[in-house]
């Protein structure tokens, strides 16, 4: 039986929590790319085994982990460094982020420069509907009335006080 342990670490906390499994001889499994439809952020999810404990765990009842270390809120744009110093078989997973996805995954060993897939449109799954879009930017404006809004009773409030300070001044 398996048990799956996720670790969310932030995007500068990635390579000490993937050199860290590898000192502990944890092998890759798999990484892939989601993608967040509601706020068109993106998620890695980087899969390790770690055999040495995956065999004792066995023997002593059947059991294993598999450890996932998962990082969230990736902007498309945003810099992701490569593990593949840690782990070389990791080349065909980013470049498929790169590619699919259009992630920026930098210093790859192996990296094929947009070129790993044939595809007809650049970034495939990176593409929103119209209606999402629309929704995005809708929600996008209303956010900032809201925050203008905001803004504006606060400099109303902040004004009110200074002029009833000034009156009980004088």
């Amino acid at each position: 039986m398996q048990k799956a342990i996720y670790t969310t670490v932030g995007i500068d906390e990635l390579l000490s929590h993937v050199q860290a499994l590898k000192g502990v001889g944890a092998r890759f499994v798999q990484m892939h790319a989601e993608r967040n439809v509601d706020d068109g952020t993106y998620r890695l999810v980087y899969t390790f085994i770690n055999v040495r404990a995956a065999q004792e765990h066995i023997v002593q009842d059947g059991s294993y982990a598999i450890e996932n270390l998962v990082v969230e809120g990736i902007d498309q744009y945003q810099e992701i460094p490569s593990i593949s110093s840690y782990y070389p078989a990791v080349f065909p997973f980013e470049n498929e982020a790169h590619d699919l996805f259009g992630l920026a995954i930098t210093d790859m060993q192996i990296d094929f420069k947009g070129f790993f897939y044939q595809v007809s449109t650049a970034e495939p799954m990176s593409v929103i509907t119209p209606e999402v879009k629309a929704a995005r930017e809708k929600a996008m404006k209303v956010r900032a009335a809201a925050e203008a809004k905001a803004r504006k009773a606060a400099a109303e409030k902040a004004a009110a006080a200074a002029a009833a300070a000034g009156e009980g001044a004088a």
